[in-house]
């Protein structure tokens, strides 16, 4: 066996019955020099029959038990065995193409300034797909280059989990996966971030992402939007925030107050709120009077930082160019928020 280029970090928990065409994505990528961490993560059903039968016919598989403990603890114990310089995820629901992790592979080699990648995915079964999760493929799969990610960062993680490899070392270096209570891939990707990694993704859509009643992002609470508004709050705080400068937020509706609800658990107050709406204009709303957008370039004092909270793409884009012909740069002076 040639020595392994990438680790894959598998979680497999109650996965039999599409765990095999996982499998076999797996087997048929153009670089074969991988290695596969398993972790049957507290299966009831025939997932580690499966993984065994696995095991016993690629060398390149290791099975890891993890009994329950949920998957942040799964991957990170994975991550601990991983014996590469690169890790890459994976989940047992999804399909891999085959050029996968040979794209990704040759993508970090020749971009040294890249410490994580992902690649464009596709949601499947079609049928299954509804508007919100067209709108988030479309807008996950216009990330590429880092700039594109960095600009997008607080509107949603911008990179899809089982798409990333990541560099060993700089995974290392951050913290690897921690157990917070929100989504441990968003986690991780703000620390990156935050600790000055780039990433980026592949345009090519190399992952079929399949919907399913029972995935964890349906069904836990670690993922719901409280979870993620609590992570990017407590990110947003810790390091993108200038200190000492007023807060504003753009847009008075079902993104921006609770935002504002968030940063004042943490004993932030918005100074105002800006909207559109003129049936808005006026109200105190969490202690912070909405303006109109043109009282937002008046006035004397120290120029506000602005949170463009507003879960609409087009509107977004609105805000933007809103808040450029106002003087307004982009990370020093505002930041969008979704």
């Amino acid at each position: 066996m040639s020595r392994p280029l990438l680790s894959v970090l598998l979680p497999c928990r109650n996965a039999e019955e599409l765990l095999d065409e996982c499998i076999d994505s797996l087997q048929s990528q153009t670089l074969g020099a991988y290695e596969v961490l398993a972790i049957d993560d507290g299966s009831t059903d025939g997932t580690r029959e499966r993984l065994e039968g696995w095991v016993r016919n690629d060398r390149r598989v290791r099975l890891l038990d993890r009994r329950g403990l949920g998957i942040t603890s799964a991957l990170q114990q994975a991550a601990g065995e991983a014996r590469t310089a690169l890790l890459a995820r994976m989940d047992a629901d999804d399909i891999a193409h085959p050029e996968r992790f040979e794209r990704q592979w040759r993508f970090l080699r020749r971009r040294a300034d890249v410490a994580a990648c992902g690649t464009g995915v596709r949601y499947v079964p079609r049928a299954s797909v509804g508007t919100g999760y067209r709108r988030y493929e479309e807008w996950i799969n216009a990330l590429r280059q880092p700039e594109d990610l960095e600009r997008d960062l607080f509107v949603e993680c911008p990179i899809a989990h089982p798409t990333l490899v990541v560099r060993a070392a700089a995974f290392r270096a951050v913290g690897g996966y921690r157990e917070r209570g929100w989504p441990e891939d968003y986690d991780l990707v703000l620390r990156l971030h935050r600790a000055g990694y780039r990433l980026a993704n592949l345009s090519t859509v190399l992952l079929s992402w399949r919907i399913t009643a029972g995935r964890l992002s349906m069904r836990s609470e670690r993922y719901a939007p409280a979870a993620f508004r609590r992570c990017k709050v407590h990110h947003l705080l810790r390091a993108y925030l200038p200190a000492g400068r007023p807060i504003v937020i753009w847009g008075a509706g079902r993104v921006g107050k609770p935002l504002a609800v968030e940063l004042l658990r943490h004993r932030v107050q918005p100074v105002a709120f800006v909207d559109l709406d003129p049936r808005k204009i006026g109200q105190v709303i969490h202690g912070a009077e909405v303006l109109p957008p043109d009282r937002l370039a008046g006035g004397a004092g120290e120029r506000p930082f602005v949170l463009a909270a507003v879960g609409s793409p087009g509107a977004r884009g609105e805000i933007r160019d809103s808040l450029g012909a106002l003087g307004f740069k982009e990370r020093a002076d505002f930041l969008v928020f979704a």
